[in-house]
């Protein structure tokens, strides 16, 4: 049952998102952990399409914020305002409140608006003149941005970057595909007939079904050993946190599931690594000058760490 559940959700993704089983899946992930995807890429490329075929692929409650520098906190989390009936200010809630949120663009605007966004992510509440709103649950934000280099954008602060649970990016498809791509799109985009295929309840029962997968004391230790090797290597400025090692942990555990297994095995963990770390790991300036990158000293850490 929970394995046709999951099909039934890639499958309905693949029908706007052509030719990129993988990316869908590990998007997926954060759906079944309730973490959230950061998903970073060139314009044009599908990342909002991909947020976009998720939540109407599921009966929930979605809201989408398009990020713009003029942006301010309670735009995202919404604030009191005076009601003249009752001469008592109520508490208007903002677009956060729903099930899944697309921040589109995070990185358009300012760092004191991105903020607003971390209770909300690491908590799941809204904090406003003393009193707390909890968020609905299941709760997800599905972030996209443009690369750094881009004019007009702001980097993430680390606090943030690091309540993600991984990075993504989509990619530029074969040729072939690609074809196929703007041919459904001649008279409509496939988006606009796309039905839910499960509904909350589902998803609830299939994050539940994450929490169930079996993972051995050997692994727990491979996961900690990876993620702690970060913080010891010289061109790392500031490494991955026990957050982190907790974030490796549930990701492998979904990814299990999507294989149709109920238990974890180290190739679960090594394949996951990059996409988990790669955005929490903050260079020392010399090694940015020597060019090498997150990725590499994963790759590293990988080789030189013994597999269970």
């Amino acid at each position: 049952m929970v394995g046709e559940d999951l099909k039934k959700l890639i499958d309905n993704i693949e029908k706007v998102i052509v030719g990129k089983t993988e990316t869908v899946k590990l998007l997926i992930i954060g759906l079944l952990t309730n973490g959230h995807i950061l998903i970073e890429d060139v314009p044009g490329v599908g990342k909002t399409m991909l947020a976009l075929a998720l939540a109407k692929s599921m009966s929930a409650d979605f809201k989408r914020i398009q990020f713009t520098p003029d942006l301010l906190p309670t735009d995202v989390t919404g604030g009191f305002i005076f009601n003249p009936n009752t001469r008592e200010f109520d508490f208007k809630k903002g677009p956060v409140f729903t099930n899944i949120l697309l921040a589109d663009e995070i990185n358009r605007t300012t760092p004191r608006t991105q903020s607003a966004l971390l209770e909300c992510m690491q908590e799941y509440k809204v904090s406003a003149d003393g009193k707390t709103f909890l968020l609905p649950l299941p709760f997800m934000v599905v972030a996209t941005q443009n690369p750094i280099e881009y004019q007009g954008t702001y980097p993430l602060p680390e606090a943030q970057i690091d309540r993600f649970l991984m990075k993504i990016d989509v990619g530029y498809l074969p040729i072939e595909e690609e074809v196929k791509v703007i041919s459904g799109q001649k008279i409509q985009h496939p988006i606009e007939n796309l039905k839910p295929a499960l509904d909350l309840e589902e998803i609830i029962r299939l994050q539940e079904a994450v929490k169930r997968i079996e993972i051995s004391p050997n692994v727990l230790d491979y996961i900690v050993k990876l993620v702690s090797a970060t913080r010891r290597k010289e061109e790392v400025k500031i490494g991955a946190s026990p957050r982190g090692s907790i974030a490796l942990m549930k990701a492998s555990c979904a990814w299990a599931l999507l294989e149709g297994r109920d238990y974890v095995i180290p190739d679960d963990v090594a394949k996951l690594l990059p996409r988990i770390l790669k955005h929490r790991i903050i260079l020392q300036p010399k090694a940015l000058i020597a060019g090498k990158t997150p990725e590499y000293l994963i790759s590293e850490i990988l080789r030189n760490t013994p597999i269970p």
